[in-house]
């Protein structure tokens, strides 16, 4: 049985059989005969597994490829789907880690947030809901914000509106970097299309706070 290496915060699924499959199918699309051979496994179990990872969402049938021989049936090649790319780490985190670091060593703190900011508006590009409702505009924010790996939800407190993240992909910097708030403050506001403020913790475990400023018109939101 070959051993395959695949570095993840999972390492039990990885460990897996189907763990095995999936790195196997990153490669390249196989066909259970292929898969088989490779894992050691019966065509049957190997079945099972694709079975289980097609209903996960995690692989797909691309084609069939014909033997050479001209003769029995056409296989079925497997292939991994989009969603199942999330599976594999990705170095977001550190890379950013390093620029945030240089940019502070380059043009100091005022100048990172500004840039910080310049990203957050270009990430919110052409996202922004066009609805009268203010509500509808931040709710359509935070699914935005979801897209990104945060979750976060709209809360009511003392009559003001605030979006209280309980998952932000990028609070593992804010300790050193306090500043990277300032890109999901910009990217939020942007999105929504009304101004909001970061009230993060900023301790070792960060949590985000943004506050909604209240209409001009003095207006309940």
């Amino acid at each position: 049985m070959k051993v395959l290496v695949a570095l993840h915060w999972d390492e039990k699924f990885f460990g897996s059989t189907r763990g095995q499959i999936v790195t196997l199918l990153r490669r390249s699309g196989r066909t259970v005969d292929e898969l088989a051979r490779e894992l050691a496994l019966t065509n049957n179990g190997i079945r099972a597994h694709l079975a289980t990872l097609e209903r996960d969402g995690l692989v797909r049938q691309r084609g069939v490829v014909r033997h050479r021989s001209g003769g029995g049936k056409p296989a079925y090649v497997y292939e991994l789907t989009s969603e199942a790319e999330g599976l594999f780490p990705k170095a977001y985190e550190p890379v950013l880690r390093q620029l945030l670091e240089v940019l502070k060593e380059r043009g100091g703190s005022a100048e990172s947030e500004a840039l910080l900011r310049e990203a957050g508006e270009r990430m919110a590009a052409g996202m922004g809901d066009h609805s009268d409702d203010i509500r509808e505009r931040l709710e359509g924010a935070l699914a935005a914000f979801g897209k990104l790996g945060g979750t976060a939800e709209l809360e009511t407190r003392d009559g003001k509106l605030a979006i209280r993240s309980y998952g932000c992909p990028v609070s593992a910097l804010v300790p050193e970097h306090p500043e990277v708030c300032r890109l999901a403050e910009t990217f939020i506001s942007t999105v929504a299309g009304v101004p909001v403020h970061a009230r993060c913790e900023r301790g070792e475990n960060p949590r985000c706070c943004f506050e909604v400023e209240p209409p001009s018109n003095g207006r309940t939101l």
